[in-house]
C-alpha cells in the first residue's frame, strides 16, 4: 500500500482527481488531493499567492510516506517542497509536468519548449496578477479525449491562475536530488508538447519513466490505466 498526495495543475483544483482517487483506493492505496492557494475551496487571495505559499501548502499536507504526484504546473510546488525538506515525502511523480531546472521559473521553462501551445489561449486579468484560458480552447488543450460530461464539470470549476508563482525562479540542489522521482508522459498532450515531456523525463532513471496515450488530463480520460501505472511505480519508489 502507498500513500499518494495529488497536486493539481494550473486553473484546476482537487476536484480534477475525482475519478482517479477511487481507482487508486481499489488498489488498496491511500489517495488525497489538495487545493493549492486560491484554487478550489482555498480562500487565499490571488495577490497573496507565491511559489513559497504553494510549496508550503504541499509540505503542510505531506507526510514522510507520501508519494507526491504533481500534474503540469504541479511539478513546481512538489519540487520546491522536496528542496525545502527532502524528508517530508517518499518520492515525486511528475504527471505530464514540468521538471524544474535550477534557477528557472515555469515561465522560463515554458518558453524553452519546442513549440508554444497556450500563449494565444489565455487572457491576463486587468491587474496582471492572473490568467484564465479562453473557453473555446479549454476542450482542445485539456480534455480532447475525455467523456463529454467532463467539459461542463470542469467549466464550472476552472479558476484563474496566479502568475507570480509561475514567474518565480526556483533554486534546486542537493536536497531535491535526494528524493526519488518518476515521470509519466502523455503522448497525445496538447498543452505540454510530448517531445518536451520526453526531454524533461530523461533526467529521471529509465526504469522510472512511463507513458500513457492520453491528453493532458489522464485522470479523466484514463483513470484506471493511470492508477495502474501509479500502482506499479509505487513498488519501485
Amino acid at each position: 500500500m502507498a500513500e499518494f498526495l495529488l497536486v493539481h495543475g494550473s486553473c484546476h483544483g482537487a476536484w480534477c482527481w475525482r475519478d482517479l482517487i477511487p481507482e487508486l483506493e481499489a488498489f488498496g492505496h491511500i489517495a488525497r488531493a489538495i487545493d493549492m492557494p486560491s484554487h478550489g475551496s482555498d480562500p487565499t487571495p490571488i495577490c497573496d499567492v507565491t511559489l513559497e505559499s504553494c510549496r508550503d501548502a504541499v509540505l503542510a499536507a505531506s507526510t514522510p510516506d507520501a508519494i507526491l504526484v504533481g500534474h503540469s504546473w504541479g511539478g513546481y510546488p512538489i519540487s520546491a517542497a522536496a528542496e525545502a525538506d527532502p524528508h517530508a515525502m517518499r518520492a515525486l511523480i511528475y504527471l505530464c509536468a514540468y521538471v524544474p531546472q535550477d534557477g528557472l521559473s515555469l515561465v522560463d521553462m515554458r518558453k524553452r519548449g519546442p513549440e508554444q501551445t497556450i500563449g494565444d489561449a489565455v487572457d491576463k486579468s486587468a491587474d496582471g496578477l492572473a490568467y484564465t484560458v479562453h473557453p473555446d480552447r479549454v476542450h482542445d488543450l485539456f480534455y480532447h479525449d475525455c467523456k463529454p460530461e467532463i467539459l461542463p464539470y470542469a467549466f464550472a470549476r476552472l479558476c484563474p491562475q496566479a502568475i507570480k508563482p509561475q514567474d518565480t525562479p526556483l533554486s534546486i540542489g542537493d536536497h531535491f536530488d535526494q528524493v526519488q522521482k518518476a515521470y509519466i508522459r502523455t503522448t497525445e498532450d496538447h498543452t505540454i508538447p510530448p517531445a518536451y515531456q520526453k526531454d524533461m523525463s530523461e533526467r529521471i532513471p529509465a526504469h522510472l519513466r512511463r507513458h500513457i496515450d492520453s491528453s493532458h488530463s489522464p485522470f479523466f480520460s484514463h483513470p484506471r490505466h493511470l492508477a495502474q501505472i501509479l500502482d506499479e511505480l509505487s513498488d519501485k519508489l
